[in-house]
């Protein structure tokens, strides 16, 4: 076990949440706000002289996340929970460190993940919200739930999800594993949380629109199946809206 000296360079891990509304996504840019150009500037303050963090994962402009892990390498003389209250401190209003812990000199959140879990929100109305929708994707009509079910049981294993995202560079593959596909509903308010070792750009807002347009009786839910395994069906083009989505949690081996 590595043995801890907060008086030298230490990586460590944080669990990072924020409202993406106002961000333009997660990864720095050159002249917008984005979850990581705030959190190096929150870091800086505090002495951090490194010239990038890392992330677990990417998220687009107006996702959310109550689960985005960042390292980053700190000479940090205080307690792990001393560096959460200095680093919220610092950060916007949007945006919050749950937690805090010094983790092994090569660890890294995007590499090392063994899985990554979304939850995507929308709620059934006629007539829209505008408080609801800043986190969550307003339909009507209702889609019909146990269709919905159906189509996410389709999405589980391992399968080329090519028709429903890019990969992050040209020449990579398009294969992922999907662990867990479901679809919940408690009055007019619905959630589908999917998790899988890694996920293409757009991948869940895809799948959702997908799922719902299904839902609502315009497309076969056996066409999910059929794209999937053979790659023949021509399935909607169409996108859910970023408001909606959250980055939930990523897991690590212990």
């Amino acid at each position: 076990m590595q043995k801890l000296n907060r008086n030298k360079v230490a990586r460590y891990q944080i669990i990072l949440a924020y409202d993406g509304t106002s961000l333009s996504g997660s990864q720095r840019q050159a002249t917008a706000r984005t979850a990581q150009s705030e959190l190096e500037k929150a870091l800086r303050r505090l002495g951090w002289q490194e010239q990038s963090v890392l992330l677990a994962g990417r998220t687009d402009s107006g996702v959310h996340a109550t689960g985005q892990v960042a390292a980053f390498d700190l000479i940090w003389n205080h307690s792990d929970e001393a560096l959460v209250r200095a680093l919220n401190s610092n950060l916007p209003q949007e945006m919050a460190v749950s937690a805090a812990k010094i983790v092994l000199d090569d660890f890294h959140p995007r590499f090392d993940a063994v899985s990554r879990r979304y939850c995507y929100r929308l709620y059934c109305q006629p007539l829209r919200s505008p408080l609801r929708d800043r986190y969550a994707w307003r339909q009507w009509p209702v889609p019909d739930f146990v269709v919905l079910q159906e189509a996410a049981q389709f999405l589980t294993g391992k399968h080329d999800f090519a028709a429903f995202g890019t990969p992050p560079r040209p020449e990579s593959s398009s294969v992922r594993t999907v662990m867990k596909a479901e679809w919940q509903n408690l009055g007019d308010e619905w959630t589908f949380e999917v998790q899988a070792d890694a996920f293409l750009y757009h991948m869940v807002r895809r799948l959702v629109f997908v799922q719902l347009v299904v839902g609502q009786g315009k497309f076969p839910v056996q066409g999910i199946a059929e794209m999937l395994e053979s790659g023949t069906a021509v399935i909607p083009a169409g996108l859910a809206p970023a408001s909606g989505l959250t980055l939930v949690e990523v897991m690590y081996k212990e």
